[in-house]
């Protein structure tokens, strides 16, 4: 079933502009959800709106929308004037600078959207997109939607493109604030073993379909007992052991994940010899 857009936006690139339609990149959730029920009789809960000045439970349509100025003293603004305030944004993904696609760390993605070509702009959605694979760039831009710019990457995505709603730098809590103690040194033939286990279960590729959310499935399957009548009850919880000796850890670690139809990714190290090497060699050929 093709997606449904769930708005528009306009790709400014220098003087081109690229019409595109945006998509949400996220599967309608299975989550499980709880509604608030009366003790008493097992019906179902409201929430009401009460006025704080009189007390009174008040309607949905007699509530209207205020902006706080100064503490307790509100400006009230009519349907009219917020969507005047909505029409603020001009939907435009204002395309100001490329950077190298490592650049931006993932610690600031916030949200996902497809974007796709809308009517008209196929042409030019090709090119942008092919430009930046060809130059291993992305695109930083400003965008404005909703009463509020946002900062976002834009880059090639399958046969199109993704956008990434980024968090300012403000938003984003220093990793200084964090506590860290003097870490100790690690000895060689710890790291050595480390290693191991890590390419024991390393992959070339990430396959995000063989991870499931077996909690969810637990949950599930408690509540369909307790449909059929029968008590959840709480299982014991399984008794962490404490590592005492890390050496014997890491080589009780070792072999546990082996599989033999698992290909190690031995690449990035080989490539990192390999370039350890290479310039060995052409001095030695050099002295020649």
């Amino acid at each position: 079933m093709p997606a449904r857009s769930i708005g528009t936006a306009t790709i400014s690139f220098g003087l081109v502009s690229i019409p595109t339609k945006l998509y949400t990149t996220n599967e309608t959730s299975a989550d499980i959800h709880f509604n608030m029920l009366h003790d008493k009789d097992g019906a179902r809960l409201k929430q009401q709106y009460i006025c704080t000045k009189c007390d009174e439970v008040v309607d949905r349509e007699h509530t209207v929308k205020g902006f706080e100025h100064a503490k307790g003293q509100y400006v009230v603004l009519s349907a009219d004037e917020i969507k005047a305030l909505d029409a603020v944004a001009t939907q435009t993904i204002a395309l100001e600078e490329f950077v190298p696609a490592e650049a931006v760390d993932p610690l600031y993605v916030e949200k996902s959207y497809y974007l796709g070509p809308d009517k008209g702009g196929e042409r030019a959605y090709a090119l942008i997109r092919d430009a930046m694979l060809e130059t291993g760039l992305v695109g930083v831009a400003s965008y404005s939607a909703r009463g509020k710019q946002y900062i976002i990457s834009l880059r090639p995505f399958h046969e199109g493109l993704i956008m990434h709603q980024l968090r300012y730098a403000q938003e984003v809590k220093p990793w200084s604030e964090v506590p860290m103690p003097d870490l100790p040194e690690i000895k060689p033939a710890e790291l050595g073993l480390a290693k191991q286990i890590i390419q024991q279960i390393a992959h070339e590729t990430f396959a995000p379909e063989k991870y499931k959310d077996e909690v969810q499935a637990r949950m599930r399957e408690l509540i369909d007992k307790k449909i059929e009548g029968q008590e959840i009850t709480v299982q014991a919880e399984a008794p962490q052991g404490r590592v005492i000796d890390l050496m014997e850890a890491l080589k009780a670690s070792l072999g546990m994940s082996a599989d033999a139809s698992r290909k190690p990714a031995m690449a990035a190290e080989a490539k990192h010899e390999e370039a350890e090497v290479a310039p060995k060699k052409k001095a030695a050929s050099k002295k020649k």
